[in-house]
């Protein structure tokens, strides 16, 4: 509560008139350096309120009297950029891949900005460096579902993964053996048992590995082939060669059997220019995997 201002005892300096718990608070001044540092402050921003765009309005807002702010820098910085690379970019929509691949400062160009345009576009899926997770393919590996050549990669970039609405997107579609009833449990159990056994990854002395055979020379070969080696113009897997999207232990080959998996993959034409597309797919191809 404020009580009677009056001179402390001790230091002779006057009080506020406020006093906590037997407290008084005396009223020193404020330090000279502070109080000038707080002056130049308030100067300061002033004269930046008015140089400089700040205060705003209801349909716009004061610009400054140099009319200078941070979206026309970036503006003309970007237009900059684009210009420095056109030259660049209309040659990589023109030209078919194998004469980009023959010019090598415009192949340079391309891989730079496809690892950028990767890490913008592709990696939330792919991981960093292509390397893939559970349900997104490894990049980097020479498995592939419909082959692995810069045009291959081209077209699967462009027309996407069961994409709707895209007539030339990459289509495969595997059966859900059990929910569809063309499969019982135990059916399904066996053909999981000799998928697994043809790339080693399960035993082949299973009673079940026999049938789980003749079930799949009726149902799987027709995609997989006699030897479960796949089928590219199909996009079936190859079932022996240990990679596999989903997981390769018995509960996961059992799920995709019984309920089939059907990812999706955006087709980016529309979404991106012809030449990042190629820039895209060069850089795919140059992780490693590429054919």
């Amino acid at each position: 509560m404020p009580t009677k201002i009056e001179k402390d005892s001790l230091t002779g300096t006057e009080t506020t008139g406020h006093e906590w718990d037997g407290i008084k608070e005396l009223n020193n001044p404020l330090p000279k350096w502070w109080l000038y540092t707080f002056y130049a402050c308030v100067l300061f921003s002033v004269v930046w309120s008015v140089l400089y765009p700040s205060v705003p309005g209801i349909r716009s807002y004061f610009s400054g009297i140099t009319g200078s702010h941070q979206r026309k820098d970036v503006e003309e910085k970007l237009s900059a950029a684009a210009a420095s690379q056109a030259q660049y970019r209309d040659k990589l929509a023109n030209l078919d891949f194998a004469a980009i691949r023959n010019d090598p400062e415009l192949t340079r160009f391309a891989l730079s900005g496809g690892r950028v345009l990767f890490a913008e576009n592709c990696a939330p899926c792919h991981q960093s460096g292509g390397v893939g997770a559970k349900g997104y393919p490894n990049l980097a590996d020479d498995d592939w579902l419909w082959g692995g050549s810069i045009e291959a990669i081209h077209q699967t970039l462009r027309n996407g993964i069961r994409w709707p609405g895209n007539d030339d997107t990459r289509l495969s579609q595997m059966p859900r053996f059990l929910a569809d009833g063309m499969l019982t449990a135990p059916q399904v159990n066996a053909v999981a048992d000799y998928v697994l056994s043809l790339s080693g990854l399960g035993p082949a002395n299973l009673p079940t590995v026999a049938e789980g055979a003749k079930i799949f020379a009726e149902q799987c070969v027709a995609c997989h082939g006699e030897q479960g080696k796949g089928n590219r113009e199909l996009g079936a897997p190859n079932l022996t060669d240990k990679i596999w999207l989903y997981g390769s232990d018995k509960a996961s080959v059992v799920q995709t059997i019984a309920q089939s998996r059907n990812g999706v993959m955006p087709a980016w034409s529309g979404r991106l220019d012809p030449a990042t597309i190629k820039m895209l797919a060069l850089y795919v191809h140059a992780l490693g995997g590429g054919e």
